[in-house]
């Protein structure tokens, strides 16, 4: 579930949740949306994600929050996505949720320096309200804010937004190797 990070912006090239799945194996299916918003993705994706019966999610939102409203709501964004990841755990109590923080994507885009400083804020504001509504749920975080490979420009497409195909091969390996890290932190 989520937005054009997971949902992918160009055909051509295979977007990380494909890699992933192909690791994981089994039915594989992305709802995400080029656009969706925090709001959408509760409204609109996450019925149909518990319809499903999934093993694992993966649900990363809150860039559109941010990149479409002035004064973006970081309370209301963590409130949706704490609803959004006790509702799967209480639906599908044993599914894996995994999530990540974006990266500073104010960096590779054409922006004013009033924008970039509202977006760069943001940003920040919205991954550190991400990182505390996962600890709370204990959801699978990558964290992609401070990543290295965020500071390879070769992994933003020319947009300088989406992943591009290194970017999405990047995250796919990322995103394994979060999940592999959980798994081996569990007691036995």
């Amino acid at each position: 579930m989520g937005d054009s990070f997971t949902a992918g912006v160009d055909p051509s090239v295979p977007r990380w949740p494909d890699e992933f799945a192909r690791f994981l194996g089994g039915r594989y299916v992305n709802l995400a949306e080029v656009g969706a918003t925090s709001e959408h993705v509760e409204r609109e994706q996450l019925d149909r994600a518990l319809a499903l019966s999934p093993d694992v999610v993966t649900l990363v939102c809150g860039a559109n929050d941010v990149l479409l409203c002035t004064r973006p709501d970081v309370d209301a964004y963590a409130e949706r996505l704490s609803r959004m990841f006790a509702r799967l755990r209480r639906e599908q109590p044993g599914v894996t949720i995994m999530t990540a923080t974006y990266p500073d994507i104010s960096r590779f885009l054409e922006l004013r320096p009033r924008s970039r400083t509202r977006v760069e804020r943001g940003m920040k504001r919205f991954n550190d309200a991400c990182r505390a509504v996962a600890r709370r749920h204990h959801v699978v975080l990558l964290e992609g804010f401070d990543h290295p490979a965020t500071e390879e420009r070769s992994t933003f497409a020319e947009d300088g937004f989406h992943p591009s195909a290194e970017g999405h091969r990047a995250a796919a390996r990322e995103f394994l190797r979060a999940l592999r890290s959980r798994f081996r932190a569990r007691p036995a």
